[in-house]
């Protein structure tokens, strides 16, 4: 089933647990858009990735990924290679969570759009944040989680 170098999605799990030291609680895939100084600085809006709710807090890891085109445009150019990106919330952090998903029916058929959560959290400064993410549809274990860290709430 899986060749000699491929781990299964539970040896992946485990490994990323043992890797960051903390539990996983809850996991969802989806895509970073805003909200992160770090990453709005550098233009890494748009990036799609793993949204994690952790025993510590909330992560978002983007694992880097080229298309054969994209690799042939990087060897040519010189361009450094893809990276990972990381960005963490520790649950202290984290003030309200929402998952906000379109109602009207008629936007749903004309312009459909994934459940966007949005999270509220203060930074390294005590200032307070949002940070903005579009998810699958499958969230509610995630929500479930953020709702215990900071008050979250499921908003239709």
């Amino acid at each position: 089933m899986f060749r000699k170098n491929e781990k299964s999605p539970d040896d992946f799990w485990r490994e990323y647990e043992e890797k960051i030291g903390e539990k996983i609680l809850a996991r969802s895939l989806g895509q970073y858009l805003s909200g992160w100084e770090a990453f709005d600085e550098k233009k890494w809006n748009a990036i799609w990735g793993l949204i994690i709710a952790t025993s510590g807090g909330f992560r978002f890891h983007h694992f880097p990924h080229m298309g054969w085109l994209e690799a042939i445009t990087h060897f040519t150019s010189g361009a450094e290679a893809p990276r990972e990106k990381t960005l963490f919330v520790p649950k202290e952090r984290l003030l309200s969570a929402a998952l906000v998903k379109e109602t009207k029916w008629w936007k749903k058929i004309f312009s459909p759009s994934a459940p966007r959560l949005v999270i509220r959290y203060r930074n390294d400064a005590g200032e307070e944040r949002e940070m903005v993410l579009e998810t699958d549809y499958k969230s509610d274990d995630l929500m479930e989680t953020l709702d215990r860290y900071g008050g979250g709430t499921n908003e239709q």
